[in-house]
């Protein structure tokens, strides 16, 4: 039987009886967690075991944990980090290894909680323009560059039985607006996009799950990328991106219509899974109906990208902690 085509949110710290009934209905891929999902170690593994008994599956459920601003999880219930690009600054010549051992301890913190998959790495290109909601939450202004250190992070959240979600796919960083409030264009044209903004993705195109990014490239479509069938194209056979491909928040004011109709729309445009959050109990059963159950092609990434979730390797948190200080020049976190 076929997953429902979408990744859901809980209100609170525990399930109510309407969510754990909605979610049996119609059996979302996975969840999301955030900020006001996580209070004690506890809480959160039970809420975790609440969201997978609903369904009856060992689910995957996903955070966005990338570290500075976008953290979900902070002390005491995690490490505190620095913002990506900060990070990377401060490693100079060992940002690959640092970031690496960055995100091995963030494997570590989530899987212990019960959380198995991240929204990371974040590879859009950073540049003069780039917006502040986005600028130190990338890797840094060099496509390649970025793409080495894409890979790093991703390969230390998979040692640590993390499934990454490379984001924003096709490229986010030539964006001047927030996509949470407004719907960026940019004007690039597509040789320029294609060596620069697309290279790190082309580059992670094994990546198990992608992200889209909620904006428009005007020298190639009009309609924003999430709901555009050429961009979904493009990503899949330009790009060559192989995995699993989620909207981000088909909720975010950066696109306009109902939330069924954004659902069916970039289904149709050919994303998997409609990624919803921060809704009401009916929006969230909007948003399912809309997009019912995967198609077979779907569903066959959906099922690819599960069995690349496997057990953790061994890790010597301190030896861990003790390799990251002494690239960071003797700290851990921020």
């Amino acid at each position: 039987m076929s997953f429902g085509a979408t990744i859901l949110d809980a209100e609170g710290l525990r399930l109510t009886p309407d969510e754990a009934a909605l979610f049996r209905d119609v059996d979302p891929f996975g969840f999301i967690l955030f900020a006001r999902n996580l209070d004690t170690p506890d809480q959160i593994r039970a809420l975790c075991g609440d969201l997978r008994e609903a369904v009856g599956r060992e689910a995957p459920i996903t955070i966005d944990q990338e570290g500075g601003r976008v953290q979900r999880l902070r002390p005491p219930l995690a490490r505190d980090w620095l913002p990506p690009l900060e990070h990377v600054a401060q490693a100079g010549a060992d940002a690959e290894q640092a970031m690496y051992l960055r995100y091995r301890l963030i494997a570590h913190e989530l899987r212990t909680l019960g959380i198995d998959s991240n929204c990371a790495p974040m590879v859009d290109v950073a540049g003069t323009e780039t917006h502040p909601f986005l600028k130190n939450r990338c890797y840094g202004t060099d496509p390649d560059r970025v793409a080495v250190l894409g890979r790093a992070v991703a390969q230390g959240m998979l040692d640590g039985g993390v499934l990454p979600v490379v984001k924003h796919i096709p490229g986010h960083g030539r964006a001047t607006a927030d996509s949470h409030f407004d719907l960026p264009h940019v004007a690039s044209d597509i040789t320029t996009l294609d060596t620069g903004d697309f290279a790190p993705f082309r580059a992670l195109n094994d990546l198990p799950m992608g992200m889209t990014a909620h904006l428009v490239y005007d020298a190639i479509d009009p309609d924003p990328a999430t709901v555009s069938a050429t961009m979904m194209r493009l990503i899949r056979e330009r790009i060559g991106f192989g995995g699993l491909i989620m909207t981000d928040d088909i909720s975010m004011k950066a696109l306009t219509g109902s939330l069924g109709d954004l659902s069916r729309a970039a289904l149709a445009a050919g994303c998997d899974v409609i990624l919803h959050c921060n809704g009401t109990l009916a929006e969230r059963a909007e948003v399912a109906g809309a997009a019912g159950v995967m198609t077979p092609a779907a569903q066959v990434r959906a099922e690819a990208a599960l069995a690349a979730r496997r057990a953790p390797d061994d890790l010597d948190i301190s030896a861990c902690e003790a390799d990251l200080s002494r690239l960071m020049g003797g700290t851990v976190d921020g």
